[in-house]
């Protein structure tokens, strides 16, 4: 959202727009706050669809300051899953992003060259104007949360030393020097799904981009995610129906899925994620499946649960939760590495490099 939102406020100053009028508009909150959000209430019953199902289609955001894991960077590191009162206003004042947030508002145009509110003095990447990752640690039917994984106890995936490898090798490719075509480039890089895998499965956050709008059809359920534009479709079966997994040489991106309900709840079974993504964050082998269920808690919030199968990758099976809330915000494009010329880029230096070498061996 930010991306697109900071283009149109741009093209509106190109125009000619009042930005002043525009800048000082009071709009209504798009997204529920985490700490308005009350308890579940056990009695809620979510709306049905025209043909009959828990109707969970919208925007929703996965925006937090909560993470997958619990790490140094977001304050959560060696901490319980759920987060005392008495340290949420700390943590969050403290938390990396609310810093770097303030750090960018105090600075005047004198000092904006000093950084992008990390600090360091150098320019880096983004500034926080270019980011959205929320400013709240998640809340879970009235807990706050250290991390979405639930289990186990430390908040940490469980690698095993298959697992440790597959997930290092996510990035392998992009240390290389031999950079001879696209193909041995990351996904990311290459624009052909999230870098920060953000679709899943398990759906996760991010710093920017954390929209999913979920669509459904008697025979189907679609999650566009934001980021990438990614498109996770789920073939759902029917009370009493033998829904078969695709062959597995047909391994689509985000996996196979097939759904189905039980009551309210979404359940989504995934097996064969495609074998570029089967390296990724989450690495899943071919045995491996991961479960997730989707149930609407109340009118503006998913209760999101997973869990990962796979003793191949891991030591245990192990699961998590993550609250989507329902915003009024609309998803747009999303225009991969602005204009998409850093692989062109790589690749254009790397083919200097060898020429320049090949110069030099013959000289």
């Amino acid at each position: 959202m930010k991306h697109i939102a900071m283009g149109v406020a741009l093209s509106a100053i190109a125009l000619g727009a009042a930005l002043p009028a525009f800048a000082q508009s009071e709009a209504a909150p798009s997204l529920p706050a985490f700490k308005d959000l009350k308890p579940w209430d056990p009695a809620y019953k979510a709306p049905k669809t025209a043909f009959g199902q828990p109707d969970l289609q919208g925007v929703w955001s996965t925006a937090a300051l909560t993470t997958l894991t619990r790490n140094a960077q977001n304050g959560t590191g060696g901490m319980d899953l759920v987060i005392p009162q008495a340290k949420i206003d700390q943590l969050t004042f403290n938390s990396y992003y609310n810093v770097r947030l303030r750090n960018d508002n105090e600075r005047t145009p004198e000092t904006a060259a000093a950084g992008d509110g990390k600090g360091g003095g150098d320019v880096k990447g983004y500034n926080n104007f270019w980011i959205d990752p929320g400013s709240e640690y998640a809340r879970v039917n009235g807990e706050y949360r250290s991390s979405w994984i639930t289990s186990p106890a430390n908040g940490q995936i469980p690698f095993n030393r298959a697992g440790t490898n597959a997930a290092g090798s996510r990035m392998a490719s992009a240390q290389s020097t031999a950079n001879t075509g696209p193909e041995v480039r990351t996904l990311g890089d290459r624009c052909l799904v999230s870098f920060a895998n953000q679709g899943g499965p398990p759906i996760t956050n991010a710093m920017y981009n954390n929209h999913v709008q979920i669509v459904q059809t008697p025979d189907h359920v679609m999650l566009q995610i934001e980021m990438n534009h990614d498109a996770r479709v789920v073939r759902l079966r029917k009370p009493g129906e033998e829904l078969k997994q695709l062959p597995a040489n047909i391994a689509p991106w985000f996996g196979d899925s097939i759904g189905w309900w039980e009551g309210d709840t979404l359940v989504v079974e995934t097996h064969n994620l495609h074998r570029l993504q089967a390296r990724g964050r989450v690495p899943l082998s071919k045995d491996g499946k991961i479960i997730e269920r989707f149930r609407r808690v109340s009118d503006v919030e998913i209760d999101y649960q997973f869990e990962v199968v796979d003793p191949v990758s891991y030591t245990q099976t192990w699961t998590g939760q993550m609250p989507m809330r329902r915003t009024t915000e609309a998803i747009y494009e999303y225009a991969c590495h602005e204009g998409n010329y850093a692989l062109p880029g790589i690749l254009v230096g790397m083919a200097q490099g060898i020429d320049t070498a090949l110069s030099a061996d013959g000289e």
